[in-house]
């Protein structure tokens, strides 16, 4: 299973356009189908805002949208301490949604799907991480992959 961020997604939707690569939104709806492409709440309402034909043709394709329970919640504080983030001063890094999206991965044991940037190093204010540098932490450790590579690693041939 794979969790999906945001951000991966709208990627895709904005990238291969569904009257141009039918192929590959057919084997995204049969991933859905399957259970492995599913969305935290949360990551669902940001495509809903910024993609909203994006998130009516999931719905459509009866995505698994993850609920944010206690222990997401619970992750997502942790995270957040870490992180050194003090109440609502976030910088210019993840955000609360992010926070719940990575909690959510890691409490389904899921990779998280991504295309946010990448940063090869840690900044020295640890509140401007992205999602991937904070995957990438230890004390994190969730395995993050670019919508591309998801695609690479499926070995799927869109024709």
């Amino acid at each position: 299973m794979r969790v999906f961020d945001a951000s991966s997604m709208i990627y895709a939707w904005d990238n291969y356009p569904l009257s141009q690569f039918p192929g590959l939104w057919e084997w995204m709806a049969g991933q859905i189908g399957a259970g492995e492409l599913v969305m935290p709440n949360v990551a669902l309402a940001e495509v809903a805002h910024k993609a909203p034909e994006c998130a009516e043709w999931l719905k459509a394709c009866d995505l698994e949208v993850l609920a944010i329970n206690n222990a997401i919640l619970q992750d997502a504080m942790r995270i957040k301490n870490l992180l050194g983030i003090v109440g609502d001063k976030y910088g210019g890094g993840v955000g609360e949604n992010d926070l719940l999206i990575i909690a959510t991965a890691s409490a389904h044991r899921a990779e998280l799907v991504t295309d946010e940037k990448w940063q090869p190093a840690l900044p020295k204010k640890l509140e401007n991480c992205k999602i991937p540098a904070v995957c990438d932490m230890p004390a994190i450790a969730v395995r993050w992959l670019k919508f591309i590579d998801f695609l690479k690693l499926s070995g799927a041939v869109f024709r």
